[in-house]
């Protein structure tokens, strides 16, 4: 199933997140503008290894879940061996088909951009506990709605106010006990059982699941 999402210009900045389209000036241009946060398109942001206090932290972190079992991963360790480079031949594709008819009039067919990308995905993640960081992406609203589902992707907005990632960059995440989701533009860490099983839903399709044991904010 493929998503349909107006194309605006958190699109084509989600585009130029995933390092698919965009210019110097504009790379330039964003590098320039201090942000308090994220911004729609925006990529997890790296932690701060300057930082000793957080450094030596993370170190105790991660001792601590290899001990349990758990292993830390990224979200470039969820797409298999080559799958950037299709990926990228996808976005061109598409790309091409949208713009060679001319322009696009606002609210036209064609002004839709679908979820692009494969359900291929690395097997040997399929029931692994792991932690992993990303923007939460509820199925309710409100401000004091309790949810058992939502999506977690790599970057700011996804879903919302920009395109989907690929389903192999979009993690359907569930939990026994109902959680809230208060603020979408804090990043979080998620830690749980992943598996290789695909879900459909309106927002997104997702190639992994992942049974949520627990959820903290991720600081950087």
């Amino acid at each position: 199933m493929m998503k349909q999402f107006l194309i605006t210009s958190a699109a084509i900045g989600a585009l130029v997140a995933c390092g698919q389209v965009g210019t110097a000036d504009t790379q330039a241009a964003e590098a320039q503008t201090v942000q308090t946060e994220p911004q729609v398109g925006d990529r997890i942001p790296e932690p701060d290894l300057e930082n000793s206090n957080r450094l030596a932290a993370a170190g105790a972190a991660a001792s601590e879940m290899m001990s349990q079992g758990v292993r830390e991963i990224g979200w470039e360790e969820l797409m298999p061996e080559g799958e950037e480079e299709r990926l990228a031949q996808l976005y061109q594709q598409q790309m091409s088909m949208l713009y060679s008819g001319g322009p696009i009039a606002e609210g036209s067919a064609g002004d839709q951009m679908m979820q692009i990308g494969t359900f291929n995905t690395v097997k040997e993640l399929n029931e692994t506990k792991v932690r992993i960081p990303g923007y939460t992406v509820p199925f309710e609203f409100g401000a004091n709605a309790e949810i058992t589902e939502f999506l977690l992707v790599p970057y700011y907005g996804a879903c919302l106010h920009a395109p989907p990632p690929p389903p192999n960059q979009t993690v359907f995440a569930m939990t026994e006990e109902p959680i809230k989701l208060r603020n979408l533009a804090q990043a979080v860490w998620i830690e749980g059982t992943m598996y290789t099983q695909t879900q459909e839903s309106e927002l997104a399709d997702a190639a992994y699941t992942i049974r949520v044991d627990k959820v903290e904010t991720y600081e950087y």
